[in-house]
């Protein structure tokens, strides 16, 4: 029912923490799934039984090697990998960080390296910083800069 709720009865387009979640989500006829965790190389399989299932199953990347994962896991019946690059705007948690060379160079070989097996889809910032957060001001301030770090990454 939140799912619904979240969504406006359309089944699409919801962000999950766990494939459980997403598996949840998938037998309730939703078809275009975020897993908004960086992706779970242990799990490649799991994920790309769902990238297979569903119309769109969209997965984070903040590592080199996990984007090798994936070119390595190549999926059937014309279907890519839909990737979005993670990035770290102040949460600590994971991603790379907007500033960090690497960032660029990620985004780029996500974007070019193999596109028949892999699209980038955008970029991720999670703003996990403000649950520590006392007050509207505080969280305000969080969101513009990392709104300001996603498009200055973005510019770049």
């Amino acid at each position: 029912e939140g799912g619904l709720l979240a969504t406006g009865g359309t089944r699409g387009a919801i962000a999950v923490s766990t494939l459980a979640e997403a598996r949840f989500f998938a037998d309730g006829g939703f078809d275009d799934i975020l897993l908004a965790y960086p992706l779970p190389a242990a799990r490649l399989d799991e994920c790309a039984e769902l990238a297979q299932r569903l119309r769109a199953f969209h997965v984070l990347l903040d590592r080199p090697d996990a984007l090798l994962s994936l070119r390595q896991r190549p999926l059937a019946r014309g279907k890519r990998w839909l990737v979005w690059l993670k990035l770290d705007c102040g949460n600590g948690r994971a991603g790379v960080r907007p500033t960090d060379p690497a960032a660029l160079e990620l985004a780029r070989a996500i974007a070019n390296d193999a596109p028949e097996e892999v699209t980038l889809v955008g970029v991720y910032a999670h703003c996990g910083n403000t649950y520590s957060c006392n007050g509207v001001d505080a969280i305000q301030t969080i969101a513009r800069d990392t709104t300001s770090a996603v498009l200055g990454f973005m510019a770049a």
